[in-house]
């Protein structure tokens, strides 16, 4: 086994540190854009002095612009994101959507309003997609899935920020003051992730840079050599490889981007982890969207409605976090199918006329099983594909999931407008959940061939044999 030099070892540590903090620090920006507009929604359909008249079925459709958004900038950090690198993606991306956020507290109509939520979407979905790769490829291994859930629990971290600043901040500003907040990491995280986010030794050295790959690990601490390949090369049972097989040509040059994806090795695992997305992001979506106004017409007063928003992401930080304890040590896979359940569960109890006490613990496991769910769907996608496709998986789900995104507002709108009990919502989004965690069970697990000599696009020797790779029997999942 290598043992890194004391020296080297905390280097390492130190940007780990950094990039797990400026990642998790853009979600969390990510996540106060996902729930500003529920905070606000309830204003805006009573105050047609802010953009104009607005119905339910209306302001549904406006919350699903970011999310149309969001699934554009998703996939085209996908196509993109292999070619140009983490580094420059999160940049490019934080400057996007601060400026969107900004431009946004100036609407004074709904078309304007709409087409900047689509525009400041783009921006924040490729800093989704992209912060799952950068995990990937700098976090250590066996404790991925935790900083995985880390970083994601930024997106339920900035739900919490928009409920509290809503509550606390609803005499003093107005949703263009709320919106405008959204703009702070332009000057604030910006220049702390020119000066201290490096770029992936991996990624370069998957590019094919390997002088450069050699040197920015030297500086960085980070290995070249996947963690987990190194600690299957030490396992008492060779054949044991928890490293994802490359997809590559005959002539043995990696696939690449979605090329990899809808190869043999990856096309089912894809179209299954794609659904489990669209779930864990419909329930995320619609949940954050019309549970304050669906608790409103219980009778609920504003103050309280919002509370079960902060109740809800307050579930979601801290269960993501316990489950992805779990996952590193039992697998992924086994998790999120529960958490999916957990969520069904806790919907349903939420139809009951139970005190309030027991309706916020009900809201906060729904929490857990919705936006908690989906901080380790993206650790379970981030870790399931090799370098040189890892960002267009994360991609994929992260663009494909968010057209649940996009359903989800559009559901909670239809049913409010169509005047249906506010218990049927939940029902809805519980066999969602349902739907989730059955499909997460059809997820393959790899089992691991022998493991591969080096070759063209896996310098290592990393995963299974080319052969093995190319007839297309190599699985991974857990």
């Amino acid at each position: 086994m290598n043992v890194l030099p004391a020296s080297a070892d905390a280097t390492r540590k130190t940007t780990v540190r950094w990039v797990m903090a400026i990642a998790a620090a853009a979600l969390l920006f990510d996540g106060y854009d996902l729930v500003v507009y529920g905070t606000v929604v309830s204003s805006l359909l009573r105050d047609p002095s802010q953009l104009g008249t607005l119905d339910a079925a209306e302001a549904g459709a406006l919350g699903s612009y970011a999310l149309m958004g969001v699934m554009v900038g998703a996939i085209t950090a996908g196509a993109v994101g292999d070619a140009l690198g983490r580094r420059k993606l999160m940049l490019i991306n934080i400057v996007w959507f601060s400026v969107g956020m900004a431009l946004t507290a100036t609407a004074t109509s709904v078309p304007v309003f709409g087409l900047l939520r689509f525009l400041t979407g783009i921006g924040v979905g490729a800093l989704v997609a992209t912060a799952g790769a950068v995990v990937a490829e700098f976090a250590p291994a066996g404790k991925r899935n935790f900083h995985n859930a880390i970083v994601y629990s930024g997106v339920p971290a900035g739900g919490l920020l928009a409920s509290l600043l809503a509550i606390v901040l609803g005499g003093v500003t107005d949703w263009r003051g709320l919106f405008m907040i959204g703009a702070l990491p332009l000057v604030v995280l910006f220049p702390l992730a020119y000066l201290k986010l490096p770029e992936s030794p991996r990624w370069l050295l998957a590019r094919g840079r390997t002088e450069d790959a050699r040197l920015l690990s030297v500086k960085t601490g980070i290995s070249l050599a996947d963690g987990d390949a190194q600690a299957a090369s030490a396992s008492p049972d060779p054949r044991l490889s928890t490293q994802p097989p490359a997809a590559v040509r005959q002539d043995g040059r990696p696939l690449t981007g979605f090329a990899a994806l809808a190869s043999g090795n990856y096309r089912t695992p894809t179209i299954l982890l794609g659904l489990m997305s669209f779930c864990g992001l419909l329930l995320t979506y619609g949940l954050n969207t019309w549970l304050p106004e669906i608790m409103g017409q219980h009778g609920y007063g504003k103050t309280y409605s919002l509370t079960f928003l902060l109740a809800l992401n307050a579930g979601a930080v801290i269960g993501g976090l316990v489950a992805s304890r779990s996952a590193d040590r039992l697998g992924p896979r086994a998790i999120v199918a529960t958490t999916f359940v957990i969520a069904a569960a806790a919907l349903v109890l939420l139809t009951l006329e139970f005190p309030l006490p027991v309706l916020l613990i009900a809201v906060a496991f729904a929490g857990v099983g919705s936006l908690g769910t989906q901080v380790l769907v993206y650790g379970f996608v981030s870790n399931y594909y090799p370098t040189p496709a890892r960002a267009a998986g994360v991609a994929w789900c992260a663009g494909f999931g968010r057209l649940g995104g996009i359903v989800g507002p559009l559901v909670g709108g239809f049913l409010i407008s169509a005047h249906a009990p506010n218990n049927v919502a939940f029902i809805v989004f519980a066999a969602v959940a349902l739907f989730g965690g059955l499909v997460t069970v059809f997820v393959r697990r790899h089992r691991a061939g022998v493991h591969a000599a080096a070759f063209p696009g896996n310098p290592a020797g990393f995963g299974e044999s080319r052969e093995t790779v190319q007839q297309g029997t190599g699985q991974w999942g857990s």
